[in-house]
């Protein structure tokens, strides 16, 4: 999977998000957001941004298995079997996600970050973030717990601006953002 060994610079994360809201505005396109542990992290990220108004649409903290499942329609049976820790979960809570805002940019964040809740098989920093990209889907596993930080928030900090960098690269194909 995608390896991610950077600390989080809050500088840069909020450059990398205003470029984000930037670069959405541009192309007339929205955003929302369902969010486990980072606990409405990236909405406030995206809210901080003047103009977020214009690409904003929902963000949603489904932390329980039962408001997963009852509001993003998250299969109880996917939860049983791969863990509410894991791809397919991160995959169904962006499809509920989508379905339920229809905004053009969908992201779902479940993961592990501590200090307490980790295993050997899914250590403290375990986070799979679920992405809809104009009506493309993939989930990426950033190597948090690489990190030599891995204190709660350096983790739920380091996840956010994986997605923002992520979504920064993807949006921002052939563009150039002006200051």
């Amino acid at each position: 999977m995608n390896s991610y060994n950077n600390e989080c610079d809050t500088v840069n994360l909020d450059k990398t998000v205003t470029n984000v809201v930037k670069l959405l505005e541009r192309k007339g396109w929205t955003i929302s957001t369902a969010e486990s542990c980072t606990g409405g992290l990236l909405s406030e990220l995206i809210t901080s941004v003047s103009g977020a108004s214009a690409v904003f649409e929902l963000g949603i903290c489904t932390y329980s298995e039962r408001i997963k499942s009852e509001f993003l329609g998250v299969p109880a049976a996917d939860i049983a079997e791969y863990g509410v820790v894991s791809k397919e979960v991160a995959l169904g809570m962006v499809n509920g996600l989508k379905k339920r805002s229809g905004a053009d940019v969908c992201v779902s964040v479940t993961g592990i970050a501590g200090p307490s809740g980790g295993t050997p098989e899914q250590p403290v920093g375990t986070v799979y973030i679920g992405f809809d990209v104009g009506g493309r889907q993939f989930v990426r596993l950033p190597e948090l717990w690489k990190l030599p930080d891995r204190s709660r928030d350096n983790i739920r900090r380091s996840a956010a601006a994986f997605v923002f960098e992520t979504l920064e690269s993807l949006l921002a194909e052939g563009e150039t953002i002006n200051e």
